[in-house]
C-alpha cells in the first residue's frame, strides 16, 4: 500500500501503538503529523522519522482542549496543504473501583477518549470533504468495549462510545467520500515481548500476544484509498481472544 503524496496525523503518537502507526505511515509514503502532549517524546520521534529518510513533524497537543485539536488541523495545512488520514489514537485509562472513581476523573477519561475522536474528526472532515477523494478516519477502540475486568469502567464506556460514535460519522461524512472505521486491539505488548511469559501467549488462539505493528498493518488497511467499501466497521485485532469460551474449572 501507497500513501505517497497523503497527508497523515495520528494523535497520541509519540510511543507506543501512536509511534508505530506514525512510522508506518511514513515507511509507505505519507507526510506525517504527529500529536501529542509530550514534547520530548514526540518531537524524538518525528527526529526519528526524518532520520530514516521520512516526512514528519510533530505538533504539541493537549486533546482535552477544543482549541489545541483546531489549531493542530491548521498547523498540518499550513504545512503540507491538506488532510487525507486522521488516525484518533489518543488515549488514556484510569483503573479505580467504581465506588472511588470521582466525577473528575471519569470525566477526563470521557473527554480524552471519546470527545477528542469526535473534535478532531470534525475538523479534519472540514478539511478532507475538500479534496477530491474524500479521506479516511480510524478511531482506536478496544475490546474493553465487549469484555472487562474490574474498575475498568471508565475505559470501557469511552471505548464503547468510539465505536458508536465510529459508525455514526460514517454515515454522516459517506456523502462527503470519508470513510471511518475504528480497530479494537487486544493485548498489544507496548514493551519488551521478551519479557513475557509463555502462558501469556498461549492464552490465545493465535499463539502469540499482539505488538503494535499489527494495529499498524490495520491502520493501512482501513485508511487505503482503494478500500472505498470499507466504512463504519469495528476491526477486532485481538488473536482470537474476544471468540475464545473461558471457564473456570
Amino acid at each position: 500500500m501507497s500513501f505517497t503524496d497523503q497527508v497523515v496525523v495520528v494523535t497520541g503518537a509519540a510511543q507506543g501503538i501512536g509511534r508505530s502507526v506514525a512510522e508506518a505511515y511514513a515507511l509507505a509514503g505519507a507526510k506525517v503529523v504527529l500529536a501529542d502532549v509530550q514534547e520530548a517524546e514526540g518531537a524524538a520521534a518525528a527526529a526519528s522519522i526524518r532520520h530514516e529518510g521520512g516526512q514528519a513533524i510533530f505538533v504539541h497537543c493537549d486533546v482535552r482542549r477544543e482549541q489545541d485539536i483546531q489549531e493542530l488541523f491548521e498547523t498540518t495545512v499550513k504545512e503540507f496543504q491538506q488532510i487525507d488520514v486522521l488516525v484518533n489514537n489518543a488515549g488514556v485509562s484510569r483503573w479505580k473501583s467504581p465506588y472511588e472513581l470521582t466525577v473528575e476523573e471519569w470525566d477526563d477519561v470521557l473527554n480524552i477518549n471519546v470527545r477528542s475522536c469526535f473534535l478532531a474528526s470534525r475538523e479534519a472532515a472540514r478539511h478532507m470533504k475538500k479534496n477530491e477523494h474524500g479521506g479516511a478516519i480510524v478511531n482506536m477502540a478496544s475490546t474493553r468495549a465487549m469484555m472487562s475486568e474490574p474498575h475498568s469502567e471508565a475505559y470501557a464506556a469511552s471505548k464503547g462510545a468510539i465505536t458508536a460514535l465510529t459508525h455514526a460519522m460514517a454515515v454522516s461524512l459517506g456523502k462527503d467520500q470519508i470513510r471511518v472505521n475504528c480497530i479494537s486491539p487486544g493485548w498489544i505488548e507496548t514493551g519488551d515481548v521478551s519479557k513475557l511469559a509463555d502462558t501469556d501467549h498461549a492464552q490465545h488462539p493465535s499463539g502469540r500476544v499482539g505488538v503494535p505493528s499489527d494495529i499498524s498493518r490495520a491502520c493501512l488497511y482501513l485508511s487505503d484509498p482503494a478500500n472505498t467499501f470499507v466504512t463504519g466497521t469495528n476491526l477486532v485485532i485481538d488473536g482470537g481472544m474476544t471468540r475464545k469460551m473461558i471457564y473456570e474449572d
